[in-house]
Formats: structure tokens, sequence, C-alpha cells
């Protein structure tokens, strides 16, 4: 049933963005412009409410008119494209040194970056021959607190950016070995901090446990972290000098200078990139 456009204007703006999420989606699955009529038939949405949100993106280049009564994606999905793979140029440094560390240690490798109270898996290196059972996609995520790449993330806020995290979170568990209380939490950052590692021993999946050490940009901001993971009962510590001067390697082709301190922090729990 198509939604009257009268009704539509009394909705909060919240709906509005919802609706042009959907009509992104119905442009986005079409290589070929869309007619108004067919994009109004899919999204179950009145043509004027349509043709309204639609000329609004129109207005940010968000979507093209290549001819009267059809749309496409705009050029501006594609600039800010460009300028989200720009920032992801990390991927590409850090591709190489993590498929030599993975042939070094056959064991799967993950880099991860922080979104919001997750980390996001965004490349690896691994081999049907690493014995784990789980490999991360690339695209999947898990909680900040539960992953060594997400408790080097923690590590670098400060005190009540950590409260303020497992207020938000609840610190939610996934084993009997997840840490769900702050307490718990601000001694593992501690350590962090300390030693410039995190670990993760089966507090996301049991049987898996894991190490990462930061990947830091010309600023000195921690931008990725690389991580090993191994069966409980193989992971080595050996293999830590090599992972953290994988990680070293990958900063340093990033402009990353460890002799260049970051700027001073505010408080005893933000970490220099050089600790």
């Amino acid at each position: 049933m198509k939604k009257d456009d009268n009704a539509a204007s009394s909705k909060p703006s919240v709906q509005v963005l919802e609706r042009m999420f959907t009509l992104i989606d119905v442009l986005a699955s079409r290589e070929e412009a869309v007619s108004l009529k067919e994009i109004s038939e899919r999204t179950g949405l009145h043509p004027s409410t349509t043709h309204r949100i639609l000329n609004d993106l129109a207005m940010g280049r968000f979507v093209d008119r290549p001819e009267s009564g059809s749309y496409r994606l705009g050029m501006r999905f594609l600039e800010l494209g460009n300028l989200v793979k720009a920032r992801l140029n990390f991927r590409e440094a850090a591709l190489v040194p993590m498929r030599q560390l993975h042939k070094q240690i056959q064991q799967p490798v993950s880099l991860s970056v922080r979104q919001g109270d997750e980390i996001v898996y965004v490349e690896r290196a691994y081999s049907e021959r690493s014995g784990m059972q789980v490999v991360r996609a690339i695209g999947g995520h898990a909680p900040l607190h539960l992953t060594s790449n997400g408790k080097l993330f923690l590590a670098a806020d400060d005190a009540q950016q950590v409260r303020a995290y497992a207020t938000r979170t609840g610190l939610p568990g996934k084993t009997h070995f997840s840490i769900t209380r702050l307490a718990d939490l601000e001694s593992e950052l501690a350590k962090a901090r300390q030693h410039g590692i995190a670990r993760d021993n089966e507090e996301l999946e049991l049987g898996v446990r894991c190490m990462a050490a930061g990947i830091y940009d010309d600023q000195g901001k921690l931008v990725a972290g690389l991580s090993i993971s191994a069966p409980a009962d193989r992971l080595d510590e050996s293999w830590l000098p090599r992972l953290q001067a994988t990680a070293q390697e990958i900063s340093s082709s990033l402009g990353f200078n460890a002799t260049r301190p970051a700027a001073p922090p505010s408080n005893p729990y933000a970490r220099s990139p050089s600790s």
C-alpha cells in the first residue's frame, strides 16, 4: 500500500532518513537509471513523496537525473567513497607484512579498526593449514572489550571514556572467561598500556586466544590493530616480537616515527604511541 504524502509530512525526520536510505538502496541495486514509478512501487512510497526526497538528494548530488522521471546514484557517493578509501590506505600497507607474518607462524593474522563500540575486521591473512576452526570474516565485528584489538583502542581512551563505554554496552560476555566487570576491564587496559600489546584469552570464543599490537599513522594516532589468533593451547609467546615488528613496519610505512611523541596526554589513562 502506498503511503499518503500529507501524512508523511507530519512524521519525524528520522522517518524521512529511513525512507531516504530505502530509496538509495533501490538505486544501488541497479546499474541503469530507475524510473520514478518503479522506485515508488519497490519502496511502497507515494510517488510525490518519492519525488520530493529524490529531488532533495539530487540537490546534494547524491542522485542524478539523466532524463526526466528517472534516477540513479550520483557522483557525490563516488567522491565520498574515494575519501573513505584514502583513509583505508593502511590496508594496502598492511597486506604484504601480514602475509609474511602469517607465513612465519602459520596462524591467522587479522587487521581491525574501531567503529563505535565495536571492532570491524578489514583484512586477514590465513590458510587452511592454520588449524583454526574460525577465521574472522572481513566485515565481521565484535565488542571492543572482548577482543585483543578492541582492547588496544579502549586502552587509548581516558578513564571517563572507558567508563562511558562500560555504561553504554553493559560489558556483555560471550564465554565464562569474558570480562564483564569495569574494574577487571580497567586492570586489563592498564596492562595493555604498560606493555603496548593486548590479549584475548578465550573471551570472545572458547578455545581461541589472540594477541594484538597497534598500528599508528604519521600523527601518532592509533588507526588499526594487528592480531594473531590461535587455538588456546598453541598460542606461542615467541610470536609476540614478530607481531610487534610487523606492526611497527606497517606504522613506519604510514609515516609513524616512534621517537616523536604524540600530543601530551590529558590524563593518566591516555597512552603515547611509543609505549
